[in-house]
């Protein structure tokens, strides 16, 4: 899908096999490419002109591998890690965002691309959410010991007031928690949805004051006082399936015991995805704003993660600084490991970061992915549009269910 990127004057050296190879057992799928060894390309190098369709692979390698920069990521890795995709549907971009893992089952939930291509949903036409089943794509693996499966997935029948999803957490008391962008008239709400059939849905907040939303985008809860924050930005407008935007691009708090909902932090080109760490002392929040949607994608915008502190009480976010600048489109949605290292969807699959914001490696697929969650210890499930994959690593994922009740 994307041309690849390769640099004559570091496409031999890129490989190294000393010190930092040798800290660890290198997992047979991952590649280790030396920072030193692309600090200088020399005048005549094949630059890359925009990082959307010029993913930089300096190695050549064949999609999926783990690319590593940093000691730290083999430790992430494990010895024995392994990225084999899962399911695929060329036709249709099923796997796109909102994912959400349910242990009581062993399912994956998630959402089709709302209004992009392949998403086969526009203002006529309203996304779907959709469910794997983990345990049968263990026994898929198993049977097959290499290369892709394709486990079918589950399409679920929501009610009309689920509209164009496009983030989710939890489970949250048994439920779905979903942050949707609305379509046309019908307003952008959070909604919980049961984990089970016949997935009964309850609207919790359908408008700001009577003001209807943007369109939002992601959402989690609060790890210590379990309240909802979201995202809210103009996607739905880029995609034609929603009108104008008429508020700014923002993040709220939803109060789920008084209904209350407020702004905590603005100021973004566009707000994406969010996650707090989990003390709740500390957001993540990503800015997709150099993506533009239908309208072009602009590579002088954001394309940035950004950390900033929570306050106790208020809930404000502030001292807002970078964490990062994705080299690979922009930055999606967020996940962190138990170890607070940061996951985010980019356009050559997931990129993962340290907290002090040092790129230690990447789960590339040659494609862009939106999302990814932990299903489980040891198992991060990606969501690549028109395929999933399922990388089995040494990390553990966090709870996303909020406080303990």
């Amino acid at each position: 899908m994307f041309q690849v990127i390769v640099s004559t004057c570091i496409a031999a050296a890129a490989i190294f096999t000393g010190a930092l190879a040798s800290l660890s057992i290198v997992p047979s799928q991952a590649v280790i490419v030396k920072p030193s060894s692309f600090a200088v390309m020399g005048p005549n190098a094949n630059f890359r002109n925009d990082s959307f369709n010029m993913l930089f692979n300096p190695t050549s390698t064949t999609p999926p591998f783990f690319q590593v920069f940093d000691e730290r990521f083999l430790t992430i890795l494990g010895e024995s890690a392994s990225i084999r995709e899962i399911a695929s549907n060329e036709t249709f971009a099923f796997a796109h965002e909102a994912p959400v893992y349910n242990p009581p089952t062993d399912e994956v939930f998630f959402s089709s691309n709302d209004g992009g291509p392949l998403g086969m949903s526009d203002l006529e036409h309203n996304n779907v959410i959709s469910k794997i089943n983990m345990s049968k794509v263990e026994a898929a693996l198993s049977v097959h010991a290499t290369g892709p499966v394709n486990v079918p997935i589950t399409q679920l029948n929501l009610s009309d007031s689920v509209q164009m999803t496009n983030g989710a957490t939890g489970p949250y008391k048994s439920s779905l928690l979903l942050a949707t962008s609305g379509r046309g008239s019908l307003p952008p709400s959070l909604v919980l949805v049961n984990t089970l059939p016949p997935y009964n849905a309850t609207v919790l907040l359908d408008n700001y004051y009577g003001r209807q939303f943007v369109s939002l985008n992601d959402i989690k809860v609060h790890p210590t006082n379990g309240k909802f924050f979201f995202t809210d930005v103009d996607y739905g407008f880029l995609n034609h399936f929603r009108p104008a935007p008429l508020m700014p691009f923002q993040v709220y708090r939803f109060d789920p015991d008084t209904s209350a909902v407020r702004v905590v932090a603005d100021g973004f080109n566009k707000p994406n995805g969010i996650a707090f760490t989990p003390d709740g002392n500390t957001v993540y929040i990503a800015d997709t704003g150099a993506s533009g949607g239908f309208m072009g994608n602009n590579g002088t915008l954001p394309a940035t993660l950004y950390v900033m502190d929570v306050d106790p009480v208020t809930n404000a976010f502030k001292n807002r600084r970078v964490l990062a600048y994705i080299d690979a489109g922009v930055p999606d949605g967020i996940q962190l490991d138990s170890e607070g290292n940061i996951y985010t969807g980019c356009a050559d699959g997931t990129e993962v970061f340290a907290p002090d914001g040092t790129l230690l490696g990447k789960f590339f697929l040659g494609m862009s992915t939106a999302e990814m969650i932990f299903a489980g210890d040891g198992r991060l499930v990606i969501l690549a549009e028109t395929k999933m994959y399922l990388a089995k690593i040494a990390a553990n994922g966090i709870s996303l269910s909020g406080p303990p009740v």
